[in-house]
């Protein structure tokens, strides 16, 4: 394990040090009570949060893998997504549609428009769900979960109307009072749903 400590007054050096170099992995910070900030590349406390994360290997993974694909063993993050479905009340089956359609089991996926994570939360959901780090899988499907219970509480229970807000946004849901006549809105919906039914049977 590589570890460091800084004080707070040479972080930013630090980190233009880090950024002149080709990143080899993830870096994580974590400052104590009195200032001094500690960095790892191989965290072993859950107080370590996500400050510089490997470019090189998130392009390698985007690259790989692409949206439906499957970047890794969905079994792998099982335990976790029957804490938060059992601890939130969602069907496990639907939690584990929305990560295979949203990443592919990717939980170093980004969108586009910024997305990321195994759910694909956006920096402002993420922050509203008190979501520190959504490369987390924990904290990221956590978060997620979370998420799909207040959308499917806002629509009585209708999974479909549920799906459509966590693509398009609960606005565009209120706007056109069910489903956005939106083509990739209405193809993430059914793809969640086939989804769901394929893991109902497993």
């Amino acid at each position: 394990m590589v570890g460091y400590r800084l004080h707070a007054s040479v972080v930013m050096l630090f980190a233009v040090l880090l950024l002149s170099q080709s990143s080899s992995a993830d870096i994580y910070r974590y400052e104590d009570p009195d200032g001094t900030l500690h960095f790892t590349d191989a965290p072993t406390d859950r107080k370590f949060k996500i400050f510089m994360r490997d470019i090189e290997k998130d392009k390698r993974l985007r690259t790989t893998f692409g949206i439906g694909k499957l970047s890794r063993n969905p079994a792998e993050f099982d335990s976790l997504i029957s804490s938060y479905a059992n601890q939130y009340g969602v069907p496990k089956s639907l939690v584990k549609a929305v990560i295979h359609a949203e990443s592919g089991y990717n939980p170093n996926a980004v969108s586009s428009k910024g997305a990321a994570g195994l759910m694909q939360l956006m920096p402002g959901t993420a922050q509203h769900l008190k979501v520190s780090d959504s490369f987390n899988p924990s904290d990221n499907i956590r978060g997620g979960v979370r998420y799909l219970k207040f959308l499917l509480d806002t629509f009585k229970g209708d999974v479909t109307l549920a799906l459509a807000a966590y693509n398009a946004g609960l606005t565009k849901v209120a706007k056109y009072g069910g489903v956005p006549p939106y083509e990739e809105t209405r193809n993430y919906v059914s793809k969640v749903l086939n989804y769901q039914k394929s893991y109902m049977s497993n």
